[in-house]
């Protein structure tokens, strides 16, 4: 709780950044134990990331991944009931599958007992499970077991018996059959170059999009943009010609005061970005990543932001403690040279809190959820350049003070107006949470409804309709900017009015809750796949000369169902895929068995190919090295990509550049 007070008062921006990117959240180990001298339990133990979870046993069949245990070899021995489970097992209610989902965080143990019928015994087979974040899932894994020991010494010496279920059967083949059998599925198309790997290639196309980079220039940029809003506060603009008149006057040398000031301004900047370092530090990326998914984290911020708004509007006022700055304050005073100049720095700091903090907060809000670890640093920065240029510029043209507007109650517009951004924007993180838990308050209709009333407000409160008591008696019509800025809040808020009814709304689909939490929707656009089979599909697209989109998904993938249900819907992504791509949709958990079973050697390990979902989940590594769904990649006919990956992100105009850069490049 320490750590999230301290960063409320910090800074930063958001960064959403897709790549293909190899994730390993679970970590499972297996072991062998006699309990009695006739019983054996096998052991799975699991540590699970932060902000992940796996799924329990015996889960409805539609549901998600359910952890089940498959015995290949029991010689001398036989399953004894079924897999159990040890940890705190989690039971709520998913709003996706519509139903109550069973899942363990942090940690999970399970148990399969065997009866040992024999004097030696042989047991092998593996655990299956599935696990997901709020944000994607991984294929089903695997955890092989194969233990020898001794039985009963009293006990009968039993014939070797092998158990095979039904869809599950095994097979040994060296790594040259393993590819044969992969690319031999179409008779009629050569399909040998079509499971080569072409990571390297999608690394130079996610690299020439400047994904992380571009992601730190716009957290540079929007921190920047945040100073700039701080700056004409009532709490920062009215101290600015104070401070430049100050240090043009401490001193007869006017060379001397110039670089008073602009140490000034230094001081600023270092102070925010040593805060911003801290912010790094201490929390740290995985810290920042799991926050991003955490609902009680999405919580504290919509009420943190709620009560930020309150404050812009002018109910109450944040201040840190009048002696913290009183102490600040005496020690610049009773110092001299650098040190003071730094103090006072750090006087204006505190002094101006009630009015930056909020803003900070909210930026904080943003890079938090982002999971970038530069996000605070880089983002602080940049407030605190823009805070401290004015005192800079103003000290190096002193007549600018002059021709500098004078306080007044535009200060008070610029505050109430953040107030409703940030009233806006708290929704957005209550959202989060409401998904997480399946609450099914806030719907996508109840969310737009409370936009448009929001930005409705805020439009009349601009065109001079809607008064605050901070704005006093002030009668006087609005300035025309503030007129224009009303006009344009009035007509989004017009914009939002058919998304009550299914409309897609663009603009605010990656903040609004996805389209299929809309009870009433006269909307129906859906999109499905034209193939499920990698080759059939590639085979398809050769002939009619297309480019191919292919999806990695799965049965219980939340996300991907959110990405289908909210972007695919929207008509200029259904045109594209419809008409412009062969969409082939892969399911990482297909039970389906493969005709014969393929055994490979993955990163030094042996592992065997049993179904369907087994295949594709392999090809998405292999190929492509990534195992996160859903993930979504452009190829031309030969299997060679067209453009980056995509990842889960529900802004339809970034996935519509993704399918349109994939298209150019199939023309050219």
């Amino acid at each position: 709780m320490k750590k999230q007070i301290l960063i409320t008062l910090l800074l930063a921006i958001m960064a959403v950044t897709a790549g293909a990117q190899m994730q390993d959240p679970v970590h499972f180990s297996v072991s062998q134990k006699k309990v009695a001298d006739n019983m054996l339990e096998v052991t799975f133990s699991g540590k699970i990331d932060a902000g992940w979870h796996v799924y329990s046993t015996a889960l409805p069949a539609d549901g998600p991944i359910s952890a089940t245990i498959t015995t290949e070899t029991a010689d001398g021995a036989k399953a004894e009931g079924a897999l159990g489970h040890r940890g705190n097992e989690i039971n709520k209610f998913d709003n996706m599958f519509q139903m109550n989902l069973r899942y363990f965080e942090n940690s999970v143990t399970f148990v399969q007992k065997y009866k040992i019928t024999g004097k030696t015994y042989h047991v092998k087979g593996y655990l299956e499970y599935g696990s997901c974040n709020d944000e994607m899932c991984m294929p089903p894994a695997q955890v092989e077991f194969d233990f020898k020991g001794e039985g009963p010494a009293d006990a009968p010496k039993e014939p070797a018996v092998e158990e095979k279920p039904a869809a599950d059967t095994v097979a040994v083949a060296d790594t040259a059959q393993a590819d044969t059998a992969m690319v031999a599925a179409s008779a009629s198309v050569d399909t040998a170059g079509l499971w080569t790997p072409v990571i390297s290639e999608l690394q130079a196309f996610n690299g020439g999009q400047g994904s992380e980079g571009h992601s730190w220039i716009y957290i540079f940029f929007m921190g920047f943009v945040g100073g700039l809003v701080a700056l004409f506060t009532p709490c920062v603009w009215p101290i600015i010609p104070m401070t430049v008149s100050f240090f043009l006057k401490r001193s007869k040398d006017k060379k001397k005061g110039v670089r008073d000031a602009m140490t000034y301004g230094v001081s600023i900047v270092v102070i925010y970005l040593v805060l911003g370092l801290a912010i790094t530090g201490i929390m740290g990326a995985s810290a920042l990543n799991a926050l991003s998914t955490n609902a009680v984290f999405n919580i504290f911020f919509c009420l943190l932001l709620v009560v930020f708004a309150l404050s812009f509007f002018g109910w109450f006022e944040l201040t840190l403690p009048s002696s913290w700055t009183n102490k600040v304050d005496n020690k610049a005073s009773s110092t001299s040279g650098l040190l003071s100049i730094f103090l006072m720095a750090f006087t204006l700091t505190l002094v101006s809190f009630s009015c930056t903090g909020p803003i900070i907060g909210f930026l904080l809000v943003e890079v938090s959820t982002s999971g970038s670890i530069t996000g605070p640093a880089v983002g602080m920065a940049g407030f605190a350049i823009a805070l401290a240029l004015p005192f800079t510029l103003f000290a190096l043209f002193p007549t600018w003070l002059k021709q500098a507007p004078k306080s007044g109650s535009w200060m008070n517009t610029i505050k109430v107006t953040l107030g409703f951004i940030e009233l806006a924007f708290a929704l957005k993180f209550f959202s989060v949470a409401d998904l997480a838990y399946g609450w099914g308050l806030l719907d996508r209709e109840v969310f737009l409804s409370l936009w448009i009333v929001i930005f409705g407000l805020l439009g009349l409160y601009l065109i001079g309709k809607l008064k605050f008591r901070s704005d006093g008696d002030d009668s006087r019509p609005m300035p025309v900017p503030c007129i224009m800025l009303g006009l344009l809040s009035l007509a989004f808020t017009v914009y939002m009015v058919p998304g009550l009814w299914g409309a897609p709304c663009k603009a605010v689909s990656a903040f609004a809750p996805p389209m299929n939490t809309q009870d009433f929707n006269l909307y129906h656009n859906e999109v499905h796949p034209r193939f499920k089979d990698y080759e059939q599909g590639m085979a398809a697209a050769r002939a009619e000369g297309k480019p191919v989109l292919i999806d990695f998904t799965g049965f219980g993938c939340v996300n991907c169902r959110k990405m289908e249900a909210a972007v695919w819907t929207d008509p200029q992504v259904a045109d594209r895929l419809n008409n412009d791509f062969v969409l082939i949709s892969l399911y990482v958990d297909d039970k389906q068995p493969l005709p014969q079973p393929i055994e490979i050697v993955e990163n030094g390990k042996k592992r065997t190919l049993r179904t369907v979902g087994d295949k594709w989940s392999y090809l998405q590594r292999s190929k492509f090295g990534a195992n996160a769904q859903p993930f979504y990649v452009i190829l031309d006919g030969e299997g060679r990509p067209l453009a980056g990956s995509y990842s889960y992100d529900e802004d339809i105009s970034h996935y519509t550049d993704f399918l349109d850069k994939g298209l150019q490049n199939h023309k050219k």
